[in-house]
């Protein structure tokens, strides 16, 4: 399988801070990973060096065959990013929104594909209408909607189903299906363990900065995620004390 995500001894510093250590990842081509950890991990901070939004302090990052930040332009193209923020324009209107879009990425068919994807994440009937008009929900359906318009290799999603009602939610889930289908490679940043277990085909716990487990949708124990991803906050608590310990002597 070809490896399309590759990072290697990745650090990120602010100031003193380490937020990463010597972090190593790798993705092949339509794996879909779902990376769990405790808020203050380095989700956020992981996701949005992927995305070539913040730069690595040391280490090596390659994203669809381009290394960052070297090329981070060809690899933006490559990339559906779904973030905290919408980046949307609250005075436009929905199909306003991705037809910008849409001309940025020079999606062919641009008018069939916006229609496409506004149907798939339910806002056909408000496509007229004003982004500022919509509540947070709609305007995370559209953010996603946005993502997936030219169809990327790589989808990065940071905790998407944030602010999304339960029928968001399926929507959602539907639309993440529908693109794993298609053979494209998806991270996603999530809380929501049932809904990752649902979706996912691989499932790495970050915390502390580091990658501490890694598991496959086929190798989740009989109890389930959630046990397996909190014998792992554990083990890694376990570990730190010990590590302090040793130090302290």
């Amino acid at each position: 399988m070809t490896v399309i995500i590759d990072v290697k001894g990745l650090v990120k510093r602010f100031g003193p801070k380490v937020v990463l250590r010597q972090l190593d990842f790798k993705v092949e081509q339509g794996e879909f990973v779902a990376l769990l950890g405790p808020n203050g991990a380095g989700k956020t901070t992981f996701l949005r060096i992927l995305s070539s939004l913040s730069r690595p302090t040391t280490g090596q990052v390659m994203v669809a065959g381009y290394r960052l930040p070297h090329h981070a332009a060809a690899i933006r193209r490559r990339l559906g990013v779904v973030s905290h923020l919408p980046l949307l324009y609250g005075d436009l209107s929905a199909e306003e929104n991705l037809r910008f879009y849409g001309r940025m990425y020079a999606v062919d068919g641009v008018e069939n594909r916006i229609h496409e994807v506004l149907d798939q994440v339910g806002l056909i009937l408000r496509r007229k209408d004003l982004v500022r008009t919509f509540s947070r929900g709609m305007q995370q359906r559209l953010a996603i909607g946005r993502a997936i318009l030219h169809d990327p290799e790589v989808l990065l999603l940071d905790e998407p189903h944030t602010g999304l009602d339960q029928d968001a939610c399926d929507m959602l889930d539907q639309a993440l299906r529908q693109v794993a289908v298609r053979g494209r490679t998806v991270v996603m940043t999530s809380h929501d363990l049932t809904r990752a277990e649902d979706l996912a085909s691989r499932f790495d716990v970050l915390t502390r900065g580091t990658i501490q487990s890694s598991i496959s949708a086929a190798d989740i124990p009989r109890d389930g995620l959630l046990a397996f991803y909190r014998k792992t906050l554990e083990q890694s608590q376990s570990n730190s004390s010990r590590q302090q310990r040793e130090a302290a002597l």
